[in-house]
């Protein structure tokens, strides 16, 4: 009883630690007062003006086109590369996986000067396409991380057998191997999308001057005070990823009660 008590008290603890900070500028956003020392009263005031301050939109603009392009280039580029490695000797494709690796255990802060560095040398002009080149860059190891596993499961018989009958290699990609490695292509998606909407050190490393992403915008504003409309705009990225997190877990479950 005592553990079951302990247990549950543990768990709950977690999630305080864990959502306080998040509920605490969920209230804020909803503050009359521009001050975070006292309640002014309940408004909206925020989220409508929200709409109206176009530095905020822009930046939130920017970080939406920038994630999305990233992980689709890295999807891409990162599922190509899957297939070429997973025709390797098994000794090339230990050494190519690991080299793999590296980025995703490197330092933020190493990648984005090494980024940086290497954009000066070859006289790039920095802005949006260096930041959505660096996106790329980094986005790729994450989508191979993920297609790799569904790729290495794939019986390369039907591939085979689809060439055999008469379909072209793109064809038979398509409609035999596509649709097995789809869920990790899926999976590299997302998590190329979050790393991208979620990244500071790269992008302050590599954007252009007059360029922000939300987590640009945010870091300056912190010098200077930030504004209640950013607590608004965190709000409404919170409550969208929670029904987007509940709409995905809910779907497999009513798929699995219409078969029985």
């Amino acid at each position: 009883m005592m553990k079951t008590t302990a247990k549950k008290i543990y768990i709950i603890l977690i999630f305080i630690f864990l959502y306080a900070p998040i509920a605490t500028l969920m209230v804020f956003s909803f503050n009359k007062s521009r001050t975070r020392a006292k309640w002014g009263g309940f408004t909206f005031q925020w989220y409508l003006s929200l709409l109206g301050n176009r530095e905020i939109m822009n930046a939130l603009w920017n970080t939406l086109f920038i994630a999305l392009v990233s992980s689709l280039s890295a999807v891409v580029i990162g599922t190509v590369a899957c297939i070429a490695i997973n025709n390797m000797t098994k000794r090339k494709r230990t050494v190519i996986m690991g080299i793999t690796n590296i980025p995703m255990l490197n330092a933020d802060i190493v990648t984005g000067i090494s980024l940086m560095l290497l954009f000066i040398s070859l006289g790039f002009k920095f802005g949006l396409g260096t930041i959505l080149l660096s996106h790329i860059t980094f986005n790729i190891p994450y989508v191979i991380l993920c297609v790799m596993p569904r790729m290495r499961q794939l019986n390369p018989s039907t591939y085979e057998a689809a060439l055999d009958l008469g379909a072209s290699p793109v064809h038979a990609f398509f409609k035999v191997v596509f649709p097995d490695i789809l869920p990790g292509v899926l999976s590299g998606f997302l998590m190329a999308f979050t790393m991208s909407l979620d990244d500071f050190i790269i992008t302050h490393f590599t954007k252009g001057a007059g360029v922000d992403t939300l987590s640009t915008k945010i870091y300056t504003e912190v010098k200077k005070g930030i504004k209640p409309e950013m607590y608004a705009l965190s709000t409404i990225i919170f409550v969208t990823v929670l029904l987007l997190l509940f709409l995905v877990n809910k779907a497999p479950k009513e798929k699995n009660e219409r078969r029985i």
